[in-house]
């Protein structure tokens, strides 16, 4: 079954496999601003967001990303979160410069759409993930995921953080 969202008022597919809530979070390799492969193993053990957008040159995906650094002030030292689009890593280094973006890490999926296609995030025919949020236990299950229908709205805050919370206070 495919799946859908709409970006600039029309229907895309997406590519990839859809994730769900209780399942075995994969593995996933994104790179970083200095060019350098980073496995999402490097964060096992602590709980994780995954902030999916498509690029931080829009507006929506810049609010996304502002919102999850401030709220990255207000929660544990056990919580990581990964920001991952398909920017280059000049413009994800240049954006978190201009914004002042220090608690969020930011990853490009841009060389091999790896977290993408493990997560059903990818845009057919654009080459640009959707928006959303994975949120990912010490033990690496999936607890929440939002895969926001209406592209140019902003994901649902409260509820992945309600969700990121109970599993800091288990």
């Amino acid at each position: 079954m495919k799946y859908e969202v709409i970006f600039g008022g029309k229907p895309v597919a997406l590519e990839g496999t859809r994730c769900s809530v209780g399942e075995q979070a994969p593995a996933f390799t994104v790179v970083d601003s200095a060019l350098q492969e980073v496995s999402s193993d490097r964060f096992r053990g602590k709980v994780r967001i995954y902030s999916v957008f498509p690029s931080v040159d829009t507006p929506v995906c810049s609010l996304q990303n502002i919102r999850f650094n401030r709220e990255a002030t207000t929660l544990s030292d056990q919580v990581v979160i990964l920001a991952l689009s398909v920017d280059l890593p000049f413009a994800q280094k240049r954006y978190c410069a201009a914004e002042g973006i220090d608690r969020v890490h930011l990853f490009s999926d841009y060389r091999t759409l790896d977290f993408g296609h493990k997560y059903g995030f990818v845009m057919e025919g654009l080459r640009l993930l959707a928006r959303g949020v994975v949120v990912v236990d010490r033990d690496d299950t999936v607890r929440y995921v939002e895969y926001v229908h209406e592209v140019s709205h902003e994901p649902d805050y409260a509820r992945a953080l309600a969700v990121v919370r109970e599993l800091v206070e288990a």
